[in-house]
């Protein structure tokens, strides 16, 4: 599958500023017997999203007019639990291109960058400068900036640096996935095996 290229992204941010989100919260059980990678965006946080009577919740942050953007930032421990790949397709289908946390669980984290999401892990002094900023104001701008790996809060240019893997790094600057890097690599493959 081939995804959108991330080079800089300048956004809104989209505050939800609780500890050990889990997978399950993130896109409950129940919601993954599809097979394809669309839709998912529709059941993110389903179960805080939406009261019993299937009505939105107004005081969700993603049900919040004042909130928009195309990074979410969540609290430390993020993407814990079990290793559904449909927690990082249902967050990229909604929309989201950067996930902002001082933690993440690995296994979110690298199907995360597998499918087009780009975890971004800061300190949890400026995981809590940029919750600060939203707080003042939430049209507060950051900007991501993967080939240089760094997050900025615009207005006062106050930036972190972030590590990502290189061979990560590569695919979601050119919007591939694996399959996609390997067919990219095509003829310098044929060019090896014609060696043996």
């Amino acid at each position: 599958m081939v995804y959108e290229k991330f080079t800089t992204i300048t956004s809104l941010a989209v505050p939800l500023p609780i500890e050990n989100v889990d997978t399950d919260q993130i896109i409950p059980a129940r919601f993954l017997k599809a097979v394809e990678r669309k839709g998912f965006g529709d059941n993110l946080f389903r179960d805080w999203r939406y009261d019993n009577n299937g009505q939105l919740k107004p005081d969700f942050p993603l049900n919040d007019k004042k909130y928009s953007g195309k990074i979410l930032v969540g609290g430390k421990n993020f993407g814990s639990g079990s290793s559904r790949e449909h927690a990082a397709w249902a967050i990229y289908d909604y929309g989201f291109r950067v996930v902002v946390s001082s933690f993440f669980a690995d296994i979110f984290k690298n199907n995360s960058l597998n499918n087009g999401l780009l975890p971004v892990v800061v300190s949890p002094g400026f995981l809590q400068d940029i919750f600060n900023e939203i707080d003042v104001d939430p049209e507060a701008q950051f900007e991501v900036n993967l080939e240089n790996q760094t997050i900025q809060i615009v207005s006062s240019g106050k930036d972190e640096g972030f590590e990502i893997n290189p061979y990560k790094k590569h695919c979601l600057i050119n919007g591939l996935d694996d399959i996609d890097y390997l067919v990219e690599m095509k003829e310098e493959i044929q060019a090896f095996e014609k060696t043996k």
